[in-house]
Order: structure tokens, then sequence, then C-alpha cells
């Protein structure tokens, strides 16, 4: 096993998050104490962290290594929507040259290994974008992950080759370490080992590739939805007592809806404030950003306060039905500028701030 002392050639000094790191380019950090503070254990001394159980990373503390190592050799993030992406999957190399920062939506469909991944786990990039926390159920569990270790330059360069032939391959890995052990091989080529299990789950490979095949028709189907009339869609009831909820997968709170049966539209638009709390569920909440009436309804436009979110730019409409304050997604949005085209099309004006990604996705 690598030691921080071993197998590095650089060593560079940058300030994350208000602390001072020394930091190796074989993914080792070093922490300098606080002047005129208590010394804590992990400070001033060479380490490549403690890997958290819940989510494989390294940490040091509260702080994630793999952050402090980009920011020393890659700089600050020129957006604070990006996240650091590791190349070859495995969340204990933290070599520089494995870590690049992008944002989550590049991560998904740029990287082939994560994009296969995601398909394999999700069903379809489509089926996660739709709601990212599903990955949350499959990773940390599934137990071809648990191969996730600190390792040399060349074996991080290994590894990430047979990652992305593994990727472009899209074999589907079965039984604990059947990845793991493959990818750590100092031989790149398939083994009499490996062509047998590939081919003892070829079947399986074949299943959810033609569910991937049909899902992308039912998809392909639905690229130009019939939208039914809003009154005939079924609401379902919210978290908020006079608040029902339409096109909305979890059950939700309304904090600005009025507590009163009898208050009107009126009383709800006169609660909303840029910045108070829209919306909040198990998942996340989201702030209120900006809001309008139209006609009969009210339309919010919001942003989730959800670190690093997928589709952080949110939009709904308020409509009064039957003494009910019916909330209706109207979509969620990877740009701000394609949620606030909408909501601005919605109210009937003119849209002049040209494209953005949603338009395409």
């Amino acid at each position: 096993m690598l030691t921080p002392d071993q197998d590095y050639t650089q060593e560079l000094t940058c300030i994350y998050k208000d602390e001072t790191y020394s930091v190796r380019d074989n993914g080792a950090v070093f922490r300098h104490s606080r002047e005129g503070k208590r010394m804590r254990k992990e400070d001033n001394r060479w380490t490549f962290g403690k890997q958290n159980p819940q989510n494989g990373y390294m940490y040091i503390g509260q702080a994630r290594i793999h952050q402090i190592v980009a920011t020393a050799f890659h700089g600050e993030p020129t957006d604070k929507n990006l996240v650091v992406d590791h190349k070859d999957s495995n969340k204990c190399n933290n070599r520089p040259e494995n870590l690049h920062w992008v944002t989550r939506l590049e991560n998904a469909l740029n990287n082939p290994t994560t994009r296969w991944k995601i398909e394999m786990l999700c069903g379809s990039i489509e089926a996660f974008l739709e709601d990212p926390s599903i990955l949350n159920d499959c990773v940390d569990k599934d137990p071809n992950f648990s191969w996730m270790r600190t390792v040399s330059k060349e074996e991080g360069q290994r590894t990430l080759k047979n990652m992305e032939k593994w990727a472009k391959k899209r074999q589907i890995p079965t039984g604990k370490g059947a990845l793991g052990e493959w990818v750590f091989q100092n031989d790149t080529e398939e083994t009499e080992e490996l062509q047998e299990w590939r081919q003892s789950n070829m079947q399986r490979y074949l299943q959810v590739e033609k569910q991937s095949q049909e899902l992308e028709q039912e998809n392909l189907q639905r690229a130009i939805p019939s939208v039914p009339p809003v009154e005939e869609l079924d609401t379902t009831p919210s978290l908020t007592p006079n608040a029902r909820q339409r096109q909305w997968k979890t059950e939700t709170e309304f904090p600005c809806c009025p507590a009163k049966p009898d208050a009107t539209l009126e009383d709800y638009f006169a609660n909303l404030r840029s910045g108070e709390i829209f919306t909040r569920n198990t998942f996340h909440e989201t702030i209120v950003i900006d809001y309008a009436k139209v006609n009969e309804s009210i339309l919010v436009f919001s942003k989730s306060t959800q670190e690093h979110p997928i589709k952080p730019w949110c939009l709904c409409r308020i409509v009064k039905e039957e003494d009910m304050f019916v909330h209706e997604n109207l979509g969620s949005f990877f740009e701000e500028q394609g949620a606030r085209k909408q909501f601005t099309l919605q109210q009937g004006l003119e849209w002049t701030g040209g494209d953005s990604i949603d338009d395409y996705c």
C-alpha cells in the first residue's frame, strides 16, 4: 500500500475553506495547525485521509481530500456549481491527473464510465436527470464499489484504462469484488477468468440492453407529449393542510401558503417574498427568486438550496380550486436562463434572452 511519502514529485500549498494545506501530487495532504489555536489530531502530518464508509470519499476532518487536491493543482472552481470528478471512478485516487472540475451534468453525460454506471444503475440517463436521488440508493450499497483504495500513479493509469474499456463494452458486473479484481489487474487484456465471468452474465446484459432500448423508444414517443388541460390532471395531498399538489412526486410543504381556508390568491401573493422558503420536503427545499400574478393564478420562480443539484431552478403555478391552493409543478431547469425564459413566456411576455441548454434537453 502506498504511503504519503512515496511516489510524488510536486508539492504545493493552498487555502481551502480558510485552512492552509500542503498538497502532494500523490494525493496526500498536510493540514497546517492554526496560529494561536489548539492543535488538532490531524494537524501537521501527511495523510491520504480517512474514508467515509457512507459515500466512499477520503476526508481530513470535515473536508474532502479530492476537493483540496483539485484546488491546489487546478485552482479554485470558476463556478460555485462545479464539482470534482474522479476520472477513473476511484474515490480514493486523488492524484491531480485523476481529478477535474465539471458540472454534474457534464459528469453524467461526458464521462463514459460514469454514464454507463448511471445507465446500469438507474436504467437511463433520462431517469437519473429526472430524479438524481435514485443513484444514492444504488451506489453506496453496490459491493462492486468497495474496491476503491489509494493507488500508485501507474496503478491509477491502468485502472482508468480498464474502466474506460469496461464502459465501452458495457459489461454488467455481478458478485462481490468481480469488477474491482479486474480493474486492478496488471494485464489489461481479458483473462480466461474474465471471459468466463462476462459470458456467464451475457444473458443479464442482453436483458438490460433490451430494457434500455425499450425505454429509449418510449422516451422518443414522449418527445412531444400531449399535455392534458390543467383541470383534467389529478391532484395529490401536500404537507400543508389547505394545499394540494399537481405533477409533484414527493409530498411537499408550502410555507408561504395562507393558513386560513377562506384565504384568496391575493393573500397568497402578499405572503411571497424573495429569499423566503417556498417548498420543503424530505429531499430538499427551494427559495423564492421571483413571482408574478397571471390572470387567476400565481407563477413562482424558485431555486433549490441543495448543494450542487442537477436542476436547481424550478417553476410553479398556483391556482385556487374548491377552497384549496393547488401547486402545479411546471418543471425544473439546468440553467437560470432556461427557467427565466419559461417564467417570462408563462406570463405572456416576449422573451429576448436567447436559448439555454434547457431548450435542447
